[in-house]
């Protein structure tokens, strides 16, 4: 390939939803309210995706389109903005913005999406609001990117005030089902923001003092072969199981703790927070939560001093990630009712780790197959967290995990991606 690749964009067209919907106003919950900004993916479509009935590429976008329309009907809601106070959506039905473009290079020139960062811009794979549009209102854009091999990216921008990551994904496999000409979704969606109880005391956000760092972009995968040797160590000194997570969490909490050793006194504490989803803990005033789209989740948190993390046994750091897990319950209720504070510092000593491998992102299938991966692209802007992002790495390397990281500054990112890949 020849200089940089470019991407030529058509002007960004709405998709209204495919019949009228209703109007009004519509109140976020509680944990909406905390959560803001916007979420980028793009869905990985290599040349074999497209299926027979949609070997011309033009038909394939039309017939997402028509997803996308389709699926306004019933999440009507989506297709409307986010009012100026940020504490509702407005029911407009104006539509999404859709932008179709075109790259100038194959998918192998660009190593296939698999670096990270992306040998291509990621903006350029993402969408953007005509200018004028206000960005804060809207709630879901989507850009269907044409390479010159036959391989499609779709990129993604959702509202994290909105959605969270599986409510985005139950929408997207939604548009793949009535693109495909489904009569309605697997999953009916349910709004009912309102169902859960506003606390006596609105509650803060998640952090409310933050920090900004230079930190450096990093991709490790963590083989499966690794993940089972530490599952192996736990149910020995333990006597039961662990997830692949748990395993995960373990080894980037001292893998991180041994690379910031020089930087922290023994004593100082370090710590890994991770989003837990907490549908399963709002059964009780959600009327189904399965088709539930707006935001369920709860920071857990596991604390050490930078000594012990860096001295204990990786089963010994199973146990206290799993400990993290089960106080997530109590924590959340206590949070709902206003009685208690996240008090976790977004400082340097905190890593915030997320799982994204089970949303369901490469599982939708908008008429050409699902994709062979999905990724997200980094953002050099977001400094102010200390984040890994747990994805399935892209074939041939399923059965473990790919971690995108960008949680250490340069002084510490050469031992960080060292310690890592003795788990490769």
């Amino acid at each position: 390939m020849a200089g940089k690749p470019t991407v030529a964009k058509s002007p960004p067209a709405l998709i209204p939803p495919a019949r009228p919907t209703p109007g009004g106003t519509l109140p976020l919950s509680c944990i909406d309210k905390t959560i803001a900004g916007f979420v980028n993916i793009i869905q990985v479509f290599p040349p074999s995706s497209l299926s027979a009935a949609h070997d011309d590429q033009g038909a394939a976008v039309a017939a997402m389109r028509s997803g996308f329309a389709r699926a306004l009907v019933p999440y009507y809601p989506v297709a409307g903005r986010v009012t100026p106070s940020g504490l509702a959506v407005d029911c407009t039905g104006e539509g999404v913005w859709f932008v179709e473009a075109a790259a100038s290079c194959a998918l192998a020139d660009v190593d296939g999406l698999e670096s990270f960062p992306l040998l291509i811009p990621g903006e350029l794979l993402l969408p953007r609001p005509p200018p004028g549009e206000k960005l804060d209102g809207l709630i879901l854009m989507a850009q269907a990117t044409r390479f010159t091999c036959g391989a499609f990216t779709v990129g993604i921008s959702f509202s994290h005030t909105v959605f969270d990551g599986y409510g985005a994904a139950r929408f997207l496999t939604a548009v793949g089902e009535l693109a495909r000409g489904l009569p309605a979704p697997s999953v009916a969606p349910v709004w009912d923001r309102h169902a859960i109880p506003d606390p006596p005391s609105p509650p803060p956000p998640f952090f409310a003092v933050v920090t900004e760092f230079r930190l450096v972009t990093q991709v490790a995968d963590i083989s499966a072969e690794s993940i089972e040797r530490v599952k192996d160590e736990f149910k020995q000194a333990a006597g039961e199981g662990c997830s692949t997570f748990d395993a995960v969490a373990a080894v980037v909490f001292k893998c991180r703790a041994l690379a910031l050793a020089g930087a922290l006194p023994d004593g100082a504490e370090v710590r890994v927070s991770f989003p837990a989803g907490t549908r399963h803990l709002l059964r009780d005033v959600l009327p189904a939560v399965d088709g539930y789209y707006g935001n369920c989740v709860y920071l857990g948190c596991v604390a050490r001093t930078s000594r012990a993390a860096r001295e204990s046994a990786l089963a010994e750091l199973v146990g206290a990630v799993r400990e993290a897990k089960e106080a997530v319950a109590a924590g959340f209720a206590d949070w709902r009712r206003g009685v208690y504070r996240y008090d976790v510092p977004l400082d340097y000593s905190t890593a915030i780790l997320s799982d994204a491998s089970r949303l369901g992102f490469d599982e939708v299938d908008y008429g050409f197959g699902m994709p062979g991966f999905y990724t997200y692209p980094h953002d050099d802007q977001a400094n102010f967290a200390a984040t890994l992002l747990v994805v399935r790495p892209p074939a041939p390397r399923r059965g473990g995990v790919r971690v995108l990281i960008r949680c250490v500054e340069e002084p510490h990112a050469a031992m960080f991606a060292a310690e890592l890949a003795k788990f490769a």
